[in-house]
């Protein structure tokens, strides 16, 4: 049995006629016949008959229609539950990022996020390749993802909130012969040793584009997904490694500079994925926005300093 069905029954019994039924529902007549033949087909018993020149409802039939009442009473319960979750603007939002992502937008969203009538966010996150981001909007609200200039762009599946342009730097020790440079030539890098990402993440292939750019193959020696521990790495080797502008924490090894390439275009963009259907939501948009401010905030920080 069909919706339309159970209403074209109801209101048959409401109205008596097939026309009457057709003018209520916006439909052709013979739309409301083929309705309530439909309904006919699914039960053993006569559902209307012939009271003069009405269409009449039988015992089975008004049996039916009542049942249908209750079937719309509980859909418009539902579509009004799910009116009041889509604006409601508390309730709990997960937000799912990378790592480096997660360290800088984490905690200021949590923060931001305390005051009583807002969303409370449940934060998770995750080092994976690029192509896996989009999966992650099946069990998450919002998902922050980063993704190579020149890379394959996102799948139509997901929707897509862009949140800002990261450029890549190269860090290295400031007593590194480079470290003087104001900003550094692809050429400059021939001769050194890298500390990289693991095989099939982002950073791998921009290092290997830089590397083509200053005539070379990288020679890569350590290989490490987490920033900070690539940080320490670099301090106590002397290696360089390539690291996000503004998502990288440098706090606890004042003795390492970022330098910018010359080469322009060496970036990330860092996007917001979400399922179409996830941000109708008021409380997803309230924490969108949030994270946009605080993704606006890192780039005013790296300006300013």
């Amino acid at each position: 049995m069909e919706l339309g069905q159970l209403r074209a029954l109801r209101e048959l019994g409401d109205r008596g006629s097939i026309a009457a039924v057709a003018v209520a529902l916006h439909v052709s007549p013979s739309s409301v016949s083929q309705q309530i033949s439909a309904l006919q087909r699914h039960s053993p018993a006569p559902l209307t008959f012939k009271d003069g020149r009405r269409m009449a409802l039988t015992d089975a039939g008004r049996a039916l229609a009542e049942a249908a009442i209750g079937v719309e009473v509980a859909l418009e319960r539902a579509g009004q539950a799910v009116a009041r979750f889509q604006g409601d603007p508390s309730g709990t939002v997960s937000v799912a990022a990378f790592h480096s992502a997660g360290l800088a937008v984490f905690g200021p969203l949590i923060t931001a996020t305390a005051e009583p009538g807002l969303p409370r966010v449940r934060v998770t996150d995750f080092d994976v390749a690029q192509e896996s981001f989009p999966v992650l909007t099946a069990d998450h609200d919002l998902v922050l993802a980063h993704r190579l200039v020149g890379s394959p762009r996102w799948p139509a599946s997901v929707r897509v909130e862009p949140l800002l342009f990261e450029p890549l730097d190269i860090v290295l020790r400031r007593d590194h012969r480079l470290a003087a440079k104001a900003s550094i030539e692809p050429a400059d890098l021939r001769d050194e040793e890298w500390v990289a990402v693991h095989e099939g993440f982002p950073l791998e292939q921009a290092i290997t584009v830089i590397a083509g750019i200053g005539g070379s193959e990288a020679r890569i020696l350590h290989r490490i997904n987490e920033f900070r521990v690539a940080a320490a790495v670099v301090s106590a080797s002397g290696c360089i490694a390539l690291m996000p502008r503004y998502t990288t924490d440098l706090h606890d090894h004042p003795d390492l500079v970022l330098r910018p390439l010359s080469h322009p275009g060496v970036g990330r963009y860092i996007d917001c994925l979400a399922r179409p259907e996830t941000f109708e939501r008021a409380n997803v948009q309230t924490v969108l926005a949030t994270i946009r401010m605080i993704a606006t905030g890192l780039t005013e920080q790296s300006t300013a300093g």
